[in-house]
């Protein structure tokens, strides 16, 4: 989703004169689709190991914020500020102070003062309306920044810091900004990714170099990506399928420019890909290519990034693993990639190496990301 965009100057055509803030509307539909393997897709009893090809409301309501689906789970803020969780379970990450999975959103907790929740590999976490940062589940290499590597199946607080603005989180690592433009990071860091000049990883947060112009932070699998308020572009971390575009396989232990350009707006990590959209409308898409998630027609590697099509019609991008799913200003979904799991959402299982439309509708607003696997995945909708 492009935050560090101000959310709050964009109604697409057609739409009601919604409230819209920098989060996204104050209401929508929630929608699931493909792997539901532990019931990530939260459809509940008996279709709780079913997988979707084409997109299901979850519930009846349309009073979702925001949406997260990670490896096998899956986390949701609604409107009133309330927190839920449903699929896998393992190591608590789903909050609920166990390692029970739900096949069906379950509140965490009674607060309602949760803004935005992220679901990643085995952790999740979020931020509250106060600016503190929570996260629980699974705590090996120092995931949930406790400073040890224990397991919480409760949510639990990171520091005392309460200017917490983005968070995004890879495969036991996170990143996360604060309104005043630092980022920080903290986990495993075997190829480099959290940035600090070293493969060491941190079980508390460390500050990526000293600069205050962050605007954005969005890991993949072993490897991040940012944008400052200047629009420009940075990656680092793993590189070996040229997912960091900096035109070629290598790892990165620092931030590195992408190019010169200051258009950025947003950008979402794959396994092994990345993706992005300026603030012309174009999308973007790099490194492993090999279920077609580049969207260039073939199944090449590119270190580089290369432009999706022409059109300059794209709003967000986001996706599963190696599947990319993107949604156009006109409010209709788009996807390519990998499919195996019906994760594409249009009712095949089919690979497609070039974007398609999924159904007709066109009151799509944004889809979540997953850089764990190829698990479900979230679309809201305005209602």
């Amino acid at each position: 989703m492009p935050i560090g965009s101000d959310k709050g100057s964009f109604i697409k055509p057609g739409f009601l004169p919604l409230t819209v803030g920098p989060e996204g509307p104050t209401a929508a539909q929630a929608w699931a689709w493909g792997l539901n393997d532990l019931g990530s897709l939260g459809l509940g009893y008996p279709n709780y190991l079913n997988n979707r090809s084409s997109p299901v409301q979850l519930g009846a309501e349309a009073n979702w914020s925001s949406l997260s689906n990670g490896h096998e789970t899956s986390l949701g803020v609604k409107t009133d500020g309330s927190l839920y969780a449903w699929g896998g379970n393992n190591y608590g990450e789903l909050g609920l102070g166990n390692t029970t999975n739900y096949s069906s959103p379950v509140q965490v907790g009674a607060l309602t003062d949760w803004l935005k929740a992220t679901a990643a590999y085995d952790v999740g976490g979020a931020i509250k309306t106060d600016g503190t940062l929570w996260m629980w589940g699974r705590g090996t290499y120092g995931a949930l920044a406790q400073g040890n590597t224990t397991d919480y199946s409760s949510p639990v607080q990171v520091g005392a810091l309460t200017t917490w603005a983005t968070l995004s989180s890879g495969y036991s690592f996170s990143l996360a900004t604060t309104t005043d433009g630092k980022l920080y990071a903290w986990g495993y860091q075997g190829y480099g990714q959290l940035g600090v000049g070293n493969t060491t990883s941190y079980s508390s947060p460390v500050q990526v170099g000293a600069l205050t112009t962050w605007a954005t932070v969005a890991a993949g699998r072993q490897f991040t990506l940012a944008i400052k308020t200047d629009g420009t572009l940075w990656t680092w971390g793993r590189g070996g399928n040229g997912q960091l575009g900096s035109g070629s396989t290598a790892n990165r232990n620092s931030p590195v420019q992408v190019g010169a350009l200051t258009n950025w707006l947003s950008v979402a990590g794959g396994k092994y890909y990345s993706k992005a959209v300026k603030t012309d409308g174009t999308i973007w898409c790099w490194g492993e290519g090999g279920g077609g998630q580049l969207g260039q027609g073939n199944t090449a590697d590119y270190s580089s990034p290369v432009q999706v099509g022409a059109l300059t019609t794209w709003l967000q991008v986001g996706g599963t693993y190696a599947s990319t799913l993107a949604v156009k200003t006109d409010g209709t979904l788009w996807g390519w990639g990998r499919n195996d799991s019906g994760q594409l959402g249009d009712g095949s299982t089919g690979q497609r190496n070039s974007p398609i439309q999924i159904g007709s509708l066109t009151t799509w607003y944004e889809v979540s990301d997953d850089c764990a696997t190829s698990s479900s995945v979230f679309g809201t909708i305005v209602q």
